[in-house]
């Protein structure tokens, strides 16, 4: 990955929401959604104004295509708990680092990151592909190209900002700890000058 992979703890704590419901088809039934091969990735999450990972365990992906729409899901591999979807309504940015495709969501509490690592380089670019898809505003591209391109610079914006933010508490962090090195060193100097044996 281009950034530093960070991880705090193993959290158990994660974004859970709902599941979709199913669309009803024309005769009123409740369609079945149609799940695509999943993938296994091990999940990291960032919370918003934190610099570090958080390991959440492995998971499987899932595309789940319903009618003309279609999400992503993310569930635990061993309890098959729900811990996030991705779908048309997610003002997301997906981008592939290595076998990582690390995506920022925009929330109101600010950006949650998600990394997910694949197995190898085909399952990374499937997995690319299926979050692409399936977050793609078609409605909003067709309806309105122009306000659709305007929504997407922000979400670009948002996240860029961001980034920036987070590469800069990095610096300042990193700043004070050589300072305070310094500082040490400059003090350790002194007190040694002040023990040494007066010259005869």
């Amino acid at each position: 990955m281009e950034e530093t992979m960070q991880v705090d703890d193993f959290g158990s704590t994660s974004i859970s929401q709902a599941p979709a419901p199913a669309q009803p088809t024309e005769s009123g039934n409740l369609q079945t959604p149609l799940i695509t091969r999943e993938i296994q990735v091990k999940v990291h999450i960032r919370r918003p104004e934190r610099d570090s990972w958080v390991y959440m365990g492995r998971g499987l992906v899932s595309q789940e295509v319903t009618g003309h729409s279609s999400r992503v899901v993310v569930r635990a591999l061993t309890t098959n708990r729900l811990l996030t979807q991705f779908g048309e309504g997610t003002d997301l940015q997906a981008e592939k680092r290595g076998n990582f495709v690390v995506i920022g969501c925009v929330e109101d509490s600010g950006v949650v990151s998600w990394s997910l690592n694949a197995l190898n380089n085909s399952e990374t670019l499937r997995l690319l592909a299926s979050i692409e898809l399936a977050c793609y505003k078609c409605k909003n591209a067709l309806t309105d190209p122009r306000k659709a391109g305007k929504d997407r610079k922000k979400v670009d914006r948002i996240i860029k900002d961001d980034r920036r933010r987070r590469h800069r508490r990095r610096k300042d962090q990193e700043a004070l700890i050589d300072a305070f090195a310094r500082s040490n060193i400059a003090t350790e100097s002194t007190a040694m000058t002040d023990d040494a044996p007066a010259p005869s």
